[in-house]
């Protein structure tokens, strides 16, 4: 597979610091962790396959060859690590937005790290803490299949770009994508998690669905009714309405 040649807009540019690629790699998250923290911008991690991916909650994420995007980006915030939690889920918002408007199938996200196509999954999010002082050092990464083999070893029902009808090509997603993250990274460092949270009803597929939530050891059915201010979900449960936040509970759609 040969390097691409990214198309990057004017503000994508001027966020991205740097940017590596290769053939094969066991994480482009793992190797995006190890490496040089830029002083502004952003630092691209991006690989034509991956042998031993991760997503959320350790479960494996794998990239045959020439097959899905594979990409992580490691960027210093000077906002408090306590505001970038919703990180994962404002770059969600506008990679799902911006694919659509490619040309792209109507791409919807699950909460909290879920690019779907209905209930089938196309992609995902993951977001690391690296380092918390003297500024918060975070790790995004991002995985999309484009063109999954028939036999892919995937453990929940899944989709990709070429099986919605949108057979676009490495080069084209990668550039498309990362217009996309770059400057949401800089705007959601600047601004925030609300100019994203504005964007979330045209792309929620979970809202007045029923949903069980994992709480601890034990499951809660409730109604999900979007998101609150800091992007957490809000279900209304039999007992009333709460607020789930992504690195406590687990989702799943119940009907």
């Amino acid at each position: 597979m040969p390097e691409p040649a990214l198309r990057l807009g004017p503000d994508a540019r001027a966020e991205l610091a740097r940017w590596h690629w290769v053939e094969a790699t066991g994480s482009t998250q793992d190797w995006a962790l190890e490496g040089a923290v830029p002083d502004t911008g952003s630092a691209v991690y991006l690989a034509g396959r991956q042998t031993a991916g991760r997503g959320r909650r350790g479960r494996a994420w794998q990239t045959p060859p020439d097959s899905a995007l594979a990409l992580s980006v490691l960027r210093a915030f000077d906002r408090p690590l306590a505001s970038l939690a919703p990180l994962g889920l404002a770059v969600a918002v506008r990679v799902a937005g911006a694919l659509r408007e490619a040309g792209g199938p109507r791409i919807g996200v699950k909460w909290p790290n879920d690019l779907v196509v209905g209930d089938a999954k196309l992609g995902g999010l993951l977001v690391d803490v690296r380092e918390t002082s003297p500024r918060p050092v975070l790790v995004l990464g991002l995985g999309l299949n484009r063109a999954l083999p028939d036999d892919a070893a995937i453990d929940q029902r899944w989709t990709d770009l070429a099986r919605e009808g949108w057979p676009v090509d490495a080069d084209a997603l990668a550039s498309t994508v990362l217009d996309a993250v770059l400057p949401a990274l800089a705007r959601f460092d600047a601004e925030g998690f609300a100019p994203f949270a504005a964007d979330w009803p045209g792309v929620d597929v979970l809202a007045g669905r029923l949903v069980r939530v994992q709480v601890g050891d034990g499951w809660r059915d409730g109604h999900a009714l979007g998101i609150s201010a800091d992007g957490g979900l809000r279900v209304r449960h039999a007992e009333g309405e709460a607020v789930h936040h992504a690195g406590e509970v687990s989702v799943r759609v119940a009907a």
